[in-house]
């Protein structure tokens, strides 16, 4: 063979390479998952909020998917962010909780280390991950993010209302609409170690936003994870000064609309080093509005309730989908749980789901791409951990219901409520005595998912 023919041969093998599926895979994508604490459902403009502003979110929404039946694992913060973190309902892993709602500062227990986060996942596929924000998912060491799968962990330990000074403040105090920084002592890590004790709550947005946008920059060659979850608007209230009376909503509005400046942050930061096409980007809250903070509070749109309850304000969250080039603008009225973006993530990243344990999320990507539909029929409404109600399809039952936060004995309900949450979102009108034959079929469904429920020992 003569060298041009060797040559020739060369070329066209490279040809046909490029062209052949597989052959040359494509540069993993980056997933950023943007988690906001207590945001309600009807707390954004691209969900029907009259006064609060929030035009970056909103062109999110109007370029990705908005989603309007989006669930969280739970109705408070720790047990949520165990089930986003890893896949299961929050009763697999002993994070749902038994004696308190959340882990709290005296609690010693966290999110077991046998349990395999989307970080320590995705790090087997050569991912940088960084969780820059608030974790509540354990305090002690061996709980914290850097032993967790994530390489990188710059934010709180838990709530911001959970470190307030010794000595006496003001009664509700972390609802006040006029918080002082003086009555916290949160303190700040980097990684395991104190950073800044007490912590300036008024700069940690822009702070945290620093943070993300440095880790991008840093591993912009590679793929990364970041889970950025923030610290608000979960009570107390803090903006920073080019976001104090920013919002005719008041403080609080000025808090979701710093916020909403962080995203905008974000996606430009990828859009202007060239990554937004090869990113996922997914923002939603880890619960719904905490309403017994009235006006630091708040609103769960036309859902009925919120934090703390298993009525539709408390689990259902705003969610939306961006990926430019890959995601299509549309409004998306199918049932989705944020297990489904553990089981996502890993499919997106060409992981292997872990074998010797249950998932419970289900893969996002046929929905987000337009290729098919989403899979999730069910969603389990938990309680710490005990059941109180089911969704199959447009379907809700309620086994127990309870206002959140009430001081009220629950209610056992012997014969399930129902609604059907497609025309009747507000769970107003019980349809249970018309549709017999759905309350048996959720009942079955009942029977059987218990089945698959191991008991664990409870982390708090």
């Amino acid at each position: 063979m003569t060298r041009i023919s060797k040559y020739l041969l060369v070329v066209a093998f490279l040809i046909a390479a490029t062209f052949a599926p597989g052959v040359f895979a494509a540069k993993a994508p980056n997933i950023v998952i943007i988690l906001a604490d207590d945001l309600g459902y009807g707390d954004l403009g691209c969900y029907g909020h009259p006064s609060i502003r929030t035009p970056n979110l909103d062109r999110m929404a109007a370029e990705g998917i908005r989603f309007t039946d989006f669930y969280v694992a739970a109705n408070v913060c720790t047990p949520s962010r165990a089930g986003l973190m890893t896949g299961r309902w929050p009763i697999r892993s002993g994070m749902a909780g038994s004696t308190n709602d959340v882990l709290r500062v005296f609690s010693m227990g966290g999110l077991p280390t046998n349990e395999i986060t989307i970080a320590a996942a995705l790090k087997s596929k050569g991912y940088a991950t960084a969780c820059i924000g608030k974790w509540h998912l354990g305090h002690e060491l061996q709980f914290l993010p850097t032993h967790h799968g994530f390489d990188y962990f710059y934010g709180l330990r838990f709530s911001n209302d959970m470190e307030p000074v010794r000595g006496k403040i003001p009664k509700n105090a972390s609802s006040s609409l006029h918080p002082k920084l003086e009555w916290w002592n949160s303190a700040l890590l980097q990684n395991d170690k104190i950073l800044e004790q007490p912590t300036d709550l008024s700069t940690l947005t822009r702070r945290y936003t620093e943070e993300a946008i440095k880790f991008i920059h840093q591993n912009k060659k590679q793929p990364f994870f970041l889970y950025f979850p923030h610290t608000f608007p979960h009570v107390p209230l803090f903006a920073s000064d080019a976001f104090k009376e920013h919002s005719a909503r008041g403080l609080y509005g000025d808090v979701v609309e710093e916020l909403d400046w962080s995203v905008g942050q974000v996606l430009n930061t990828l859009r202007k080093e060239g990554l937004a096409e090869n990113t996922l980007v997914f923002f939603t809250s880890d619960n719904g509005p905490w309403l017994i903070r009235d006006l630091a509070g708040g609103s769960a749109g036309p859902l009925k309730d919120g934090k703390g309850s298993t009525w539709e304000g408390g689990m259902r969250e705003p969610a939306i989908a961006w990926w430019p080039g890959k995601i299509k603008p549309a409004i998306n009225h199918e049932l989705v749980c944020s297990l489904d973006l553990f089981t996502t993530s890993l499919c997106l990243a060409g992981v292997a789901l872990p074998p010797d344990r249950v998932i419970d999320g289900l893969d996002m990507r046929p929905m987000l791409f337009g290729t098919g539909h989403s899979q999730r029929q069910l969603m389990f409404y938990y309680k710490k951990n005990e059941l109180y109600a089911v969704r199959k399809g447009s379907f809700k039952a309620h086994l127990i219901t309870h206002t959140g936060y009430s001081k009220d004995a629950p209610e056992k309900h012997d014969s399930p409520l129902l609604f059907q949450l497609e025309n009747d979102p507000g769970e107003r009108f019980d349809v249970a005595a018309e549709n017999p034959e759905v309350v048996a079929d959720i009942l079955r469904e009942v029977e059987e998912f218990n089945k698959s429920i191991v008991s664990v020992q409870a982390q708090y």
